[in-house]
């Protein structure tokens, strides 16, 4: 509460430049070439992070009762839990075994 017995709102620019610099940060991660797990665990968690900051100041969910935060976490975790379960399978090259290649297309006009 602030001075004068109104609830203090957040600076909704603050908010937007952290926001913004987050997704700077994931461009960053996602360009270089290394590891696709550790760009994926890295990507997930600027994702959450972002994901955090709207619900709590964009969706008031900060200033709203602990029983709605808990409604809204516990899929929040679900969906978590879910990425990094199949994350193995999306992480391997077994996957593409199999698949036919496309076959290359061959210019037939330059002669």
């Amino acid at each position: 509460m602030a001075e004068n017995g109104h609830k203090e709102h957040p600076k909704y620019m603050n908010i937007f430049w952290w926001l913004l610099a987050l997704t700077i940060i994931e461009v960053a991660v996602a360009i270089p070439e290394y590891a696709t797990v550790l760009k994926a665990i890295l990507l997930i968690g600027l994702a959450c992070s972002k994901a955090i900051l709207v619900a709590n100041y964009f969706m008031h969910l900060k200033f709203e009762r602990k029983t709605l935060a808990v409604i809204v976490v516990t899929p929040f975790l679900i969906c978590v839990l879910l990425v990094f379960a199949l994350m193995p399978d999306l992480t391997s090259d077994d996957r593409l075994d199999g698949i036919e290649r496309p076959a290359e297309v061959v210019d037939t006009s330059a002669h």
